[in-house]
């Protein structure tokens, strides 16, 4: 909670929204929720600035997929999630609908950088993925900092008390969302 009323917060929440969205593990949730503890009334400015990061890191996921996959995918698949196999599965929730399946994996805990790589191994047009991942994540990221902001005094305690507790929490919900898309396949 400190650290996130520090001048590095902002660009720690970009850089980790960004990154998180091709391929860092630990989703920005965590920060974002103690940056709106710390700023209240930032929140929707918080909140923002984690999409347009976040969405941009999608778009580099789609560009690494799109001109590097060949080069690249043997780094990615030793990356937990990453298997040949969810890639697969995610073709063919992309011949289905590519925009459902973006914005699902963008609004909830599914690996969001599985399917913003593989929509450039898989040709998907940009402006899908940016408008999917726009409502998706943007959603997403509103709705966490909008809670914080009308429910943040009343949590904030226990929160403070059980920090390390809801950010496994988190964790294991990311985790949860790499076992979906195993069980969906």
């Amino acid at each position: 909670m400190h650290w996130s009323e520090t001048r590095y917060a902002l660009p720690a929440l970009c850089a980790i929204a960004f990154a998180e969205s091709s391929f860092f593990l630990i989703p920005p949730d965590v920060l974002l929720i103690a940056m709106c503890f710390a700023s209240p009334r930032k929140w929707w400015k918080y909140a923002v600035l984690c999409t347009v990061a976040s969405v941009a890191g999608g778009v580099f996921g789609w560009w690494i997929g799109h001109a590097f996959w060949d080069v690249t995918q043997g780094i990615f698949f030793k990356i937990p999630g990453f298997s040949p196999d969810k890639f697969e599965m995610v073709q063919k929730l992309f011949q289905g609908n590519a925009f459902l399946a973006i914005l699902g994996a963008a609004f909830t805990p599914i690996p969001y950088k599985i399917f913003t790589i593989a929509a450039g191994v898989f040709n998907v047009p940009i402006t899908t993925l940016i408008v999917a991942s726009v409502a998706g994540r943007g959603g997403r990221f509103l709705l966490v900092a909008g809670l914080i902001r009308v429910f943040g005094p009343q949590v904030r305690p226990f929160l403070e008390k059980h920090f390390e507790w809801t950010a496994l929490a988190l964790f294991l919900l990311g985790v949860g969302g790499i076992v979906a898309i195993k069980l969906l396949h």
